[in-house]
């Protein structure tokens, strides 16, 4: 199973994802799409993101696969009209454990 964050843009500038979307989505999705479980970060900066706990059998198709399901979800979800995907990726955790190692000051 991957963990898969999908960033999405609001068409129009402080566009809000509306209340109840994960559920949405998972109505929306197919058994051959592999979604195990969606989870909504609408607060997330810079973009609102999806993380899409999906199976697969490489990070690539992981990755692939989450990209057509936000492009397919943007043109059949009413809710989505108005978003467009900007990336289908795994998380990155290095950048938020230097952040937080840097926080913390130095170890003696």
């Amino acid at each position: 199973m991957y963990l898969i964050h999908v960033r999405l843009r609001p068409s129009a500038p402080g566009g809000r994802l509306p209340h109840g979307i994960g559920t949405l989505l998972r109505a929306a999705a197919l058994p051959a799409d592999g979604i195990e479980h969606i989870s909504v970060h609408a607060e997330a900066r810079p973009h609102p993101t999806l993380g899409l706990y999906l199976t697969a059998d490489s990070l690539r198709t992981a990755e692939d696969r989450a990209a057509r399901l936000a492009r397919r979800w943007v043109a059949e979800v009413p809710a989505l009209a108005d978003w467009q995907p900007v990336s289908a990726e795994v998380p990155l955790v290095a950048p938020f454990y230097e952040r937080l190692l840097s926080a913390s000051g130095p170890v003696d």
